[in-house]
């Protein structure tokens, strides 16, 4: 993982409910996500959310994919 990318994102318990956001700005990753699953480009992502970077899309991608890719533990 790109450590530098990641610290991208922030967690605040006084904004957006403590949900991860970019920068600490009022921007949730999962706003950025959603945006991207319903077929938005990066374009228009940085277009729609004028205070985003390409970067800040790119460190929603990677904390995503961090929050997902973890070991599965089989019970017994």
């Amino acid at each position: 993982m790109n450590q530098e990318l990641l610290n991208r994102i922030t967690f605040n318990p006084n904004q957006c409910g403590g949900k991860p956001c970019v920068r600490g700005l009022r921007i949730r990753v999962s706003d950025v996500l959603s945006l991207l699953a319903n077929g938005l480009s990066k374009e228009a992502v940085l277009e729609e959310m004028t205070d985003l970077e390409e970067q800040d899309i790119q460190a929603c991608l990677l904390f995503a994919v961090s929050k997902i890719d973890h070991p599965v533990v089989k019970a017994a």
